[in-house]
């Protein structure tokens, strides 16, 4: 196969109805002689902040000399950014030639893959090829049942936060949601959790001490943060000082105290990592969608929040920012979101809010949205594309001198930039 057939063999997998559990990524991987036991992971499940942990930590490791490797998803632009070694995207060539030798021992099972089982399966050979020192890898959904949790020797898991989301699947409590998430948690190893939720904290401790695994957290109290404006922000935590990240988002110092207990426990472990590499490392991070500046005028900024929490933190975002100015917002929700709650919220900080119909099976449509938002208060105008929604907010955040927000899922990006 080449690229755009090994794309298409696996975005075509249609074995979508599947029962949960780790039975077929462990066939997979066992018939493809267990890749994934040749490497060190750092094990990354949570409902927000897997992705800019996970690149923050990577940028700082690979600064600190080590051969890297990154899975995360979804992936913004292309698919190749889903698996990353040294900080470079799988090369075509190098995924249509993986993907051919996994194929025909996919197609082999009686009981096939799924599609994020065979793309974990795709990426355990690529690291393993190129020899990582370390994978760092982030769990798809949830964490216990996770294809990426047939691994069995991560030198660290880490929990960046629980709240209530994808509770079809996951459970309807944090306590159910959180023992799912503390799924990855294995015997003897460090555990890291970065969350603030003590009901989740609890379930989380309790999966610690019965697995024997030396538990921390993140004390955010200790969080000194000197400055934090659009050219990024300076923060203390603990003994790390100086530490200056661009990376945009009032959440985003948070996170970064997550990365550095993070480093703090691999210290532990034997992993050598100066404070010149931690310093260097996270200026450096570069992660799209998440608060990030993607036109100067009008000033127009992306952020990835689809869930109430998300949707939470980007509101306190943009009264830090805009000193409780209001702003002009695009947005778009799923049906199974609490688009009350989020519209709550953007009431807050919105003059108007601009609504679309996400491609998505599960949308709430733009014109059922627009009326949830202007039942609190805000000017809401359904657009029937993003082409419309992004041309008519622009206008007006321009004629009224005032920011643009983007808020909604991670795919509505690469729209928004190509309409750029």
């Amino acid at each position: 196969m080449n690229y755009e057939q090994s794309l298409e063999y696996i975005h075509g997998i249609s074995w979508t109805f599947c029962k949960p559990g780790l039975e077929r990524i462990g066939e997979l991987c066992e018939r493809l002689g267990h890749p994934e036991r040749n490497l060190k992971f750092v094990h990354v499940a949570g409902t927000n902040g897997k992705g800019s942990f996970c690149s923050m930590l990577d940028s700082v490791l690979r600064e600190a000399g080590y051969k890297v490797g990154l899975y995360t998803s979804p992936y913004i632009k292309r698919f190749n950014e889903r698996m990353r070694v040294s900080g470079k995207d799988i090369e075509d060539e190098v995924l249509a030639r993986i993907t051919s030798e996994v194929r025909p021992i996919a197609d082999s099972m009686t009981d096939k893959p799924t599609e994020f089982e065979l793309i974990t399966a795709v990426a355990f050979k690529y690291f393993a090829e190129e020899e990582c020192d370390v994978v760092i890898l982030e769990a798809g959904m949830g964490g216990r049942l996770d294809s990426t949790n047939i691994i069995d020797t991560p030198v660290l898991s880490v929990i960046t936060g629980i709240a209530l989301d994808h509770t079809a699947f996951l459970g309807d409590t944090v306590e159910k949601i959180a023992r799912e998430k503390a799924g990855i948690i294995k015997p003897n190893i460090p555990i890291l959790y970065g969350g603030e939720d003590d009901e989740a904290r609890a379930v989380i401790k309790e999966k610690a001490k019965e697995q024997k695994s030396r538990y921390r957290e993140v004390d955010y109290s200790l969080i000194k943060l000197n400055s934090a404006t659009l050219s990024g922000s300076d923060l203390d935590y603990k003994s790390h000082t100086g530490v200056h990240i661009n990376l945009l988002g009032l959440y985003q110092p948070k996170n970064t105290a997550v990365v550095l207990e993070a480093i703090d426990s691999l210290r532990e472990s034997g992993f050598a990592v100066s404070e010149e590499a931690i310093k260097k490392g996270l200026e450096k991070a570069k992660w799209h969608a998440r608060f990030e500046i993607i036109k100067k005028t009008p000033l127009t900024i992306f952020d990835g929040a689809h869930n109430p929490q998300g949707v939470e933190s980007a509101v306190k975002s943009i009264k830090h920012y805009f000193n409780d100015r209001k702003v002009c917002i695009l947005s778009g929700v799923l049906s199974d979101k609490d688009y009350n709650y989020i519209a709550r919220k953007l009431s807050e900080v919105a003059s108007a809010v601009y609504t679309i119909t996400p491609d998505n099976p599960r949308a709430l449509s733009a014109e059922e949205y627009a009326s949830v938002i202007s039942r609190n208060g805000v000017k809401a105008i359904p657009c029937k594309d993003i082409e419309e929604a992004f041309t008519l907010a622009s206008d007006e955040a321009r004629d009224k001198n005032i920011p643009l927000i983007s808020l909604g899922s991670l795919y509505t990006y690469v729209d928004i930039i190509k309409l750029i």
